[in-house]
């Protein structure tokens, strides 16, 4: 276990805005000094976000199909191209899925799939077409790195020309989906017929270079070591030193329930509090970081706002593919205005570019940056 004084030497650093090194940001996560960890990573998001307000969003997960040629351990919502349980969805239900979103207050979808064996680069076009057409104003947060890489492989297309194509036709921002770690040991043993890491890394270098925008994730609590998810955060911050083209990190636990890897014990609350307070402090490029409340519960994901979160995610107005898992959280409008407003901030809904979009007055809650529910800085 590190050593007391250096850990702290280190959480200073990083609260003072000095960039950590690989070692160092593995000696935070060989730790177990959750106290002084949270402490740290409050702190360096109250210095990245003194603004009186926390924010979320309101969109649905779309899951247009769940045929995916890929063979991935640890998903159970895949299902293979002969499987009788795969479907694509007919357009009508993805419109009435689009437009019930839109009534209850939703600007955005996130619009994923498998990777399927026949669909060529016009069928998505097609897609996009017409949910923009219907849904000006709706931003497409679609097509994870994975599917996008198999786009181009199936269209026999090079990787430009499929995202300036799903750009032009309406794609607004890619979801970082399908990263899990990003570390070639750790995706050749989990997942079969997936795209490796230089080339998931390179869909969203490409994607950032035409203008646009994306997120970031990480699933953890498998097969990776502790380096590993360094490794994986390190990957990260190298490619946003380049581009600068991701809006925010997000990081989960792997929910092993129904998948081929459930005989690995799942990760607990305090393994997810950890790693993100390590992503807060590692991260010092990236602007914002989601909390998972959809795997973690309320709870915890009100937690994860006093470990290094600044949004509390996604209302997620439908979820599907943690669900296949057995976890299943739901939450109400209410609950994550209420979790956001106890630890003493104004709850504000924003847009997957991280713009307010409630118009609210901010009045709505009293804030102080020595409010009893924050954390005080490492001494």
């Amino acid at each position: 276990m590190i050593a007391q004084p250096n850990l702290h030497n280190l959480l200073e650093k990083a609260v003072a805005g000095e960039r950590l090194e690989p070692s160092e940001g593995l000696q935070l996560l060989e730790s177990h000094d959750l106290t002084a960890l949270g402490r740290a990573a409050d702190e360096v998001t109250r210095r990245l976000h003194p603004e009186p307000y926390r924010t979320y969003n309101i969109d649905r997960n779309i899951n247009y199909s769940n045929i995916c040629t890929a063979v991935c351990d640890f998903c159970a919502f895949y299902r293979s191209p002969k499987s009788g349980e795969g479907y694509v969805l007919d357009r009508d239900v993805v419109m009435a899925k689009i437009e019930e979103t839109v009534e209850l207050g939703g600007d955005q979808i996130l619009l994923q799939g498998g990777l399927h064996p026949e669909f060529k680069l016009e069928w998505y076009e097609e897609l996009l077409s017409d949910i923009k057409e219907r849904f000006p104003q709706i931003n497409v947060h679609g097509f994870s790195p994975p599917e996008l890489y198999h786009f181009t492989k199936i269209s026999k297309l090079p990787l430009g020309e499929v995202l300036s194509r799903l750009k032009q036709a309406g794609l607004g921002s890619l979801p970082g989906g399908g990263a899990e770690i990003l570390v070639d040991r750790v995706r050749k043993k989990i997942t079969r017929g997936k795209v490796l890491t230089d080339d998931w890394l390179n869909v969203s270098r490409v994607w950032h270079e035409l203008g646009g925008r994306s997120t970031a994730t990480m699933m953890l609590g498998h097969v990776e070591t502790l380096a590993e998810r360094i490794e994986h955060l390190e990957r990260l911050r190298q490619l946003q030193d380049e581009t600068g083209g991701f809006t925010a990190f997000i990081c989960w636990t792997f929910q092993p329930g129904h998948t081929q890897m459930s005989d690995i014990p799942a990760a607990g609350s305090f393994e997810y509090l950890k790693s993100l307070a390590v992503a807060r402090l590692y991260l010092d490029n990236f602007a914002n970081l989601q909390a998972s409340w959809v795997t973690q519960g309320l709870k915890v994901g009100q937690m994860a706002m006093l470990h290094g979160a600044n949004d509390m995610g996604s209302l997620m107005i439908e979820e599907n593919v943690v669900a296949e898992a057995g976890t299943v959280h739901h939450l109400s409008l209410d609950q994550i205005r209420g979790a956001i407003t106890e630890l003493g901030y104004q709850p504000r809904q924003r847009n997957v570019f991280y713009e307010l979009i409630d118009n609210e007055v901010n009045s709505l809650v009293p804030h102080s940056r020595q409010n009893p529910h924050s954390l005080p800085v490492v001494n």
